[in-house]
């Protein structure tokens, strides 16, 4: 079952660049959510840039040649690109970097470090594998292959946590924290220590982000709809805690994003 959405880019004006999403080898599907890769083509001279809303996830990136590992990020970020180019990346699931890195993901949430300092020079060769390599079923063999070989111990944390982020994806009669850890029978503390330490970022935290990509593709696909009508839809019944709660994350009012996408001035997400 799917643990994040296919939400999160904002800001494009234009489709100046591709995005391919593959899905993980069986084998590795319990911690891997999905391959991605960005790649553009620019004219000479050229600039564009995306903003993006992530995920509660890690990923490791292939980006200019270096190999990084970059924790969740907690607010949205622009990435700017010109010319030609590409990035490549593995998304793993919502708390299933944890056996990986081996200590809490609240420790690298919001930061990017070299891959080569968990897994040292093997990650730099890696990296230099994946920069020679052209077709992206390449690229995935050789990552796959890289992380078969440094496969962690089955940690059964990560599979329970793994049903309680699907559920604040997918369960929209969840609203409240309290209402994750009444269905799975955990007190709220016991269940912040558990997302601190595998997740990185709060229950709260998480649940909030996914309605929120959420808003931000039903404003952008359904221009004239009213966003109060959204907030509704999407769970939230104090509409002044879904204007701020959607400006904080997105940089404009539900209003204003709805108005910018129906000028095609300003942010549509993809």
């Amino acid at each position: 079952m799917a643990t994040t959405s296919e939400y999160g880019v904002l800001g494009v004006r234009d489709l100046d660049f591709t995005l391919d999403r593959r899905p993980p080898a069986a084998d590795l599907a319990d911690l891997i959510e999905r391959h991605w890769l960005v790649s553009w083509e620019l004219p000479p001279g050229r600039t564009a840039s995306v903003t993006l809303l992530p995920h509660p996830c890690v990923n490791l990136v292939l980006d200019g040649g270096r190999l990084a590992i970059s924790g969740v990020g907690r607010d949205r970020f622009t990435y700017a690109y010109r010319d030609t180019g590409r990035v490549f990346g593995v998304k793993f699931r919502p708390g299933a970097f944890l056996p990986f890195l081996g200590t809490a993901l609240s420790e690298i949430t919001g930061s990017v470090l070299p891959a080569e300092r968990l897994w040292g020079p093997p990650a730099s060769a890696l990296a230099a594998r994946l920069t020679a390599t052209a077709r992206v079923e390449e690229l995935i063999a050789l990552v796959e292959e890289f992380l078969r070989e440094r496969w962690p111990p089955y940690d059964p944390q990560v599979e329970y946590v793994g049903r309680i982020v699907a559920t604040l994806l997918h369960d929209r009669t969840i609203s409240r924290v309290d209402d994750v850890a009444e269905r799975f029978d955990i007190g709220p503390r016991t269940l912040q220590r558990l997302f601190a330490r595998y997740v990185g970022v709060s229950p709260k935290w998480v649940l909030r982000r996914y309605r929120l990509h959420e808003a931000a593709a039903l404003l952008a696909q359904e221009q004239h709809r009213p966003w109060a009508e959204a907030a509704v839809d999407l769970g939230y019944s104090d509409q002044s805690h879904f204007i701020r709660d959607f400006t904080a994350a997105i940089g404009i009012t539900p209003a204003g994003y709805a108005a910018a996408c129906r000028r095609r001035e300003a942010p549509v997400t993809v």
